[in-house]
């Protein structure tokens, strides 16, 4: 899951390239050093090309700038999720069976996922089977085909994943904090949906053909080709093959949240034995790759709930009352949480953490944070993350959560200029502005029956305030 994401992972996903600069001797400024070309098709459809030098290889990306975030209609959730299962099952011009058969002669690695804001297809193959699976990639986006039967198949293989899901404490414990802390925007939902809307989705044939032609049209589409490839055969494939698909003129409208102006608690009871869990959330501001105060508040989360932070060292090393101590703040296309989720080891210790943890996010109201300690962990968190980058896989796979947002790889050259210009102060500013009580929502997970007083707070229900 996502938001099981080591907190310095998200602020150093913009630091890719270094490795390519690090094996070129450095010389560049720029956070994404590899060349790339970016062609539009009159249909909206863009490519972007990166060639690499790794050899006989590339991976074909093709994000959907559409997840659940897109799902607005009331009774109608889950849908995004549900085609990254649907686009496996064959087209006019390939059977299941046949496109199975293509990618295993090509040795190709392939799959999917969904997230809140986009939908991403990816597969890792020989260069020499570009030409082939180009042509198979391009028939299922434009001409899926399956029966109501193959629907009513998928939408209860759906469900089945919905209840595995749920039967680890973190995700739902997302799920009930997402429901809480959002009442008008679609965030409110997970890509999985609400469990009533996947119960009924076997009733949605018609419906998910709508929902198909409406996201799944060029100008919602970037293909990415990273690898032994030039710009050249690139363009030319994705001309042939996707040139004639037709754009679409649908666009969703998505509420926007009103501010939150009241703390919101919410408690689920676990039938399971369990450790307590707990997510602490904030309202925080959407993808900007020239925000200084999301800028500031990425560096915030490496430096305050990091694994080199005071409160790691406390509660995880030192007093040893955690085993887990996670910081997401994800960059999305609409305000967004940021949150800390942990795990403690005594129930009577939940309220303990709980105000350790806030008084983390109070402290940086008032005291700066080292300038070398920013410095250091801008350091740290860049090179580490950079020479993760060794393949042409990784680096696509880094791409596409900004491909979906910008459309461009230059967005991870314009964020990174902005985290060289974030100070101390607009870290403090940040802090200050953004992690009131007034916009907090706090979640407790624990077994059934277990003593609510140790958690720090009344006996509440999923979702209530």
């Amino acid at each position: 899951m996502r938001f099981l994401i080591l907190a310095a992972a998200v602020f150093a996903l913009p630091l890719l390239g270094m490795a390519q600069q690090a094996r070129n001797g450095g010389g560049s400024s720029k956070l994404f050093s590899y060349p790339y070309t970016i062609d539009d098709l009159p249909n909206g459809l863009r490519l972007v090309t990166v060639p690499t030098d790794y050899p006989n290889l590339v991976s074909l990306y093709v994000v959907v700038s559409a997840g659940s975030r897109n799902e607005v209609e009331a009774g109608k959730t889950g849908f995004a999720h549900f085609f990254e299962h649907m686009m496996f099952r064959g087209s006019e011009n390939y059977t299941p069976e046949q496109r199975e058969e293509l990618f295993k002669r090509a040795g190709a690695d392939t799959n999917a996922y969904t997230s809140d804001d986009r939908t991403v297809y990816h597969a890792t193959f020989s260069k020499e089977d570009l030409e082939e699976i180009m042509k198979a990639e391009a028939d299922r986006f434009q001409r899926l085909k399956y029966s109501p039967e193959q629907f009513k198949t998928e939408a209860k293989a759906v469900k089945g994943e919905y209840d595995k899901n749920s039967a680890n404490p973190f995700s739902k414990m997302h799920e009930v904090l997402r429901e809480t802390a959002f009442r008008r925007h679609t965030y409110a939902h997970t890509t999985m949906g609400y469990l009533k809307d996947i119960d009924d989705m076997p009733n949605q044939y018609d419906y998910s053909k709508q929902f198909f032609q409406r996201f799944y049209r060029p100008e919602y589409a970037t293909v990415v080709i990273v690898g032994d490839v030039t710009r050249e055969r690139a363009l030319d494939l994705t001309k042939k093959y996707w040139g004639t698909w037709q754009r679409g003129n649908y666009k969703a409208d998505i509420p926007a949240e009103p501010a939150q102006n009241e703390s919101r608690t919410a408690h689920i009871e676990w039938d399971a034995p369990t450790l307590p869990h707990m997510a602490i959330a904030f309202h925080a501001p959407k993808y900007s790759d020239s925000s200084k105060e999301m800028a500031a508040l990425d560096i915030f989360q490496a430096v305050a709930f990091g694994e080199n932070s005071d409160l790691y060292q406390q509660l995880v090393l030192k007093e040893q009352k955690v085993d887990v101590l996670e910081a997401d703040f994800d960059h999305k296309a609409d305000p967004e949480l940021f949150t800390v989720y942990v795990r403690v080891k005594d129930p009577a210790q939940v309220s303990y953490v709980r105000d350790q943890i806030l008084k983390t996010f109070e402290r940086y109201k008032t005291e700066l944070i080292d300038q070398a300690k920013l410095d250091a962990t801008r350091s740290r968190t860049r090179y580490s993350f950079a020479l993760a980058m060794n393949s042409n896989d990784a680096i696509a796979d880094a791409l596409a959560p900004y491909i979906a947002l910008e459309r461009t790889p230059e967005t991870l050259n314009r964020l990174f200029a902005t985290y060289q210009t974030v100070t101390p102060e607009d870290i403090r500013d940040a802090v200050r502005k953004y992690f009131r009580e007034e916009s907090r929502t706090i979640v407790t997970l624990a077994t059934k029956g277990q003593n609510l007083a140790a958690l720090g707070g009344d006996k509440t229900g999923e979702g209530q305030d």
